[in-house]
């Protein structure tokens, strides 16, 4: 079941994403669609052929082989691990694999990706609906280990605050 939801919200992610470029594909560059947008931001069209803060710019190809094999590497994660890992991992591993796919899509099928949210209350790249997905699903993926975590941790007996195992009778180490 949890392979099933984790492939479900990840399209769910990527189809959002994609329906939410669409609205600007036939804009051209720099084009402002709303301003002021509750107060937050702007909605202002930007082709970007590199990461973010203007990285790489001009490297689009190897970055969507990145996003691929990135989100491939995911994926067998999760296989892999599907008993230990818990809801918040599941849904934040969906959500980085849903993003990545779709900005890949862009480098490929476009030369680049769409971006167009910009907020207006600091100075930070524009960026679009994948790369909310995957920066999301990278906390959801942390608080979900940490908690996971703070569960063993309870379930650990609180003399062995190092994590190893004490044998009473002979008073050695179990690694």
């Amino acid at each position: 079941m949890k392979a099933v939801g984790f492939i479900s919200l990840g399209l769910l992610w990527l189809l959002l994403d994609v329906i939410s470029k669409q609205q600007f594909a036939d804009l051209t560059p720099g084009t402002r669609v709303a301003a002021g947008v509750l107060g937050l931001m702007d909605l202002r069209l930007v082709h970007n052929t590199g990461a973010a803060w203007g990285m790489f710019s001009g490297s689009t190809f190897l970055l969507g082989v990145f996003s691929v094999v990135t989100c491939a590497l995911v994926f067998v994660y999760f296989l892999v691990d599907l008993d230990r890992v818990g809801a918040l991992e599941t849904c934040g591993l969906a959500l980085v694999v849903g993003g990545g796919i779709g900005n890949a899509l862009d480098r490929f099928l476009q030369g680049y990706v769409i971006d167009f949210i910009e907020v207006t209350f600091m100075s930070f790249p524009v960026f679009n609906v994948a790369d909310i997905g995957v920066t999301c699903g990278i906390v959801l993926f942390v608080l979900g280990l940490l908690a996971g975590r703070a569960r063993d941790a309870r379930g650990r007996d609180p003399e062995d605050a190092t994590g190893l195992a004490h044998t009473a009778a002979s008073g050695e180490e179990a690694r």
